[in-house]
């Protein structure tokens, strides 16, 4: 598999201090942690709270955090964004209720992407290598009309082509073709899928600043 390149590393980011054991060293800054406390505190009180067909509410709250959003959003209550500003949908991308989007590199997601309930996206890991283990975040893209089904799994640094589809329940941890269906652990391609979309969307028309 193709090295890849952390668009986030903990070890660039932070600045070595004087803690003796490296595990406790920080893996955001205090600018980012703060970020997260306020938005923590808007979710619970404005986003989780709010009945269901409020998309366009659940919409403005993540702009107003730094997302970019798209026109017609299906951005579900239930649905757990780790860090808005990291948050870049096409138009009427869905996002479950239970699903986690777990950004802390940008994550990017074409038009029509769909996030079903309870599946889990991981834009992080550790450098196990390293005695800081520090973290590291990877930039990731769902391409248009992609699928990741109910309580599936996708790994860091992993590109989900358009239209491709991860079944329930699978774990993804290499990327994945275009108009390709893959199930299991670890994730393998089962079939072509139909090409629905009449026309080519690109897979996220807003790009990270």
């Amino acid at each position: 598999m193709a090295q890849r390149t952390a668009a986030y590393d903990a070890s660039r980011e932070i600045q070595a201090d004087n803690i003796a054991d490296p595990y406790l060293r920080p893996a955001f800054t205090r600018k980012n942690k703060l970020m997260r406390v306020v938005w923590g505190v808007v979710h619970a009180l404005l986003f989780r709270p709010s009945p269901r067909p409020l998309h366009a509410w659940r919409g403005f709250l993540l702009r107003s955090f730094g997302a970019t959003i798209g026109a017609n959003p299906k951005i579900y209550p239930g649905a757990i964004i780790w860090a808005p500003w990291n948050l870049f949908c096409g138009d009427l991308v869905a996002i479950a209720d239970g699903a986690e989007i777990y950004n802390p590199a940008p994550m990017h997601f074409g038009s029509h992407c769909i996030i079903s309930q309870g599946a889990y996206l991981c834009g992080a890991t550790h450098d196990y290598n390293s005695a800081a283990f520090p973290l590291q975040a990877y930039e990731m893209r769902f391409g248009a009309y992609a699928w990741i089904c109910a309580r599936a799994s996708v790994g860091p640094g992993v590109q989900v082509g358009e239209g491709a589809v991860l079944g329930m329940g699978a774990v993804s941890t290499r990327s994945l073709e275009p108009w390709t269906v893959y199930a299991g652990n670890p994730a393998v391609a089962v079939r072509e899928r139909v090409r629905t979309a009449p026309d080519a969307v690109p897979i996220a028309e807003a790009s990270a600043p």
